[in-house]
């Protein structure tokens, strides 16, 4: 009897839960043509953002990268500081692999001073200096040598125009560690909210901080990790027009519309385990110049735990 009368009252759920989508559909008919533009802008933004490299297969690759069938692979991601009339630097590169097989994602910072072979000008120097000599290219390549593993992709974000994207979103909330002051800004410690001009300031600082670039590279991804909570958030659905239009501006990658879909759909559990690696090293000066030295059985200590992420 309780049986039936459970059955009833979840049939009669199911049918007002029809009914209430159908009124739905009908009296916010309307949404869907937003949704709709919505669509349209994000398309129109990852053209223009789409990039792709006249870059050769990698070496260490013996095989094309399927997304589809959920492969292991990297990304650069490089943060430059590139004012009018420059090429600007790679202040920030960060190496990300993912291996949706194991759920997670591994994170490494490479310092800007790091010194090593510049691939195609065959000397050493600061690996930040690949991407002034010759682009995202240079800077994959370089990369690529230094860790000894293939690099599939690159994310290059514009960090001066970065403030245009924090102002589309209405600006961020970072845990900031210590008081500091830069570019004529305070920063109290604690909970503290940023617009563009700030969020760019706070990035940037280096020589105040006992952390030095590694300090710096954690309040970047604080901020890159506030704008997409904030992007994100149903509140930022009316100035979708600002932010694509500014992600269109400052944001330049050579994955396609097509494969950031396919990564959302398959590889979008592996950002519940992000484990952060750090590159040991100590800085010292050559000839005058200060450098980033990392001990050759730590560089090799890292390449192992990133090919094994990526099954190599």
């Amino acid at each position: 009897m309780s049986s039936r009368i459970q059955k009833k009252s979840t049939g009669q759920k199911r049918k007002w839960q029809k009914i209430l989508l159908l009124t739905f559909a009908i009296l916010f008919l309307g949404i869907g043509a937003y949704v709709y533009s919505i669509y349209n802008s994000l398309t129109d933004a990852v053209e223009t953002m789409h990039d792709p490299l006249e870059r050769k297969k990698s070496e260490l690759r013996q095989k094309d990268i399927t997304l589809d069938k959920k492969e292991p692979f990297s990304v650069l991601l490089l943060g430059v500081d590139q004012r009018e009339n420059d090429k600007g630097r790679s202040d920030t590169m960060i190496v990300l692999t993912i291996n949706p097989k194991e759920n997670s994602l591994k994170m490494l910072s490479i310092p800007r001073d790091t010194r090593t072979e510049i691939v195609g000008k065959g000397y050493q120097d600061k690996i930040n200096h690949a991407y002034a000599f010759g682009g995202p290219e240079m800077s994959m390549d370089t990369v690529e040598k230094f860790l000894d593993i293939p690099i599939d992709h690159y994310v290059q974000i514009n960090m001066e125009g970065f403030q245009d994207i924090v102002d589309a979103v209405g600006g961020v909330t970072v845990q900031n560690d210590f008081d500091f002051t830069y570019g004529g800004d305070h920063f109290n410690k604690g909970n503290i909210e940023l617009n563009g001009s700030e969020a760019l300031n706070y990035t940037r600082m280096r020589k105040a901080d006992p952390r030095g670039d590694f300090g710096r590279q954690s309040r970047q991804r604080q901020v890159i990790q506030g704008v997409i909570r904030e992007g994100a958030s149903a509140s930022s659905l009316t100035n979708y027009g600002d932010i694509f239009k500014a992600l269109g501006t400052n944001i330049r990658t050579s994955l396609s519309f097509d494969q950031m879909v396919t990564i959302q759909k398959k590889y979008r559990s592996a950002s519940n385990k992000i484990e952060q690696i750090q590159l040991k090293g100590q800085g010292s000066k050559i000839d005058g110049i200060y450098y980033y030295l990392v001990p050759n059985e730590e560089q090799k200590k890292v390449q192992d735990t990133l090919k094994k992420h990526l099954e190599l």
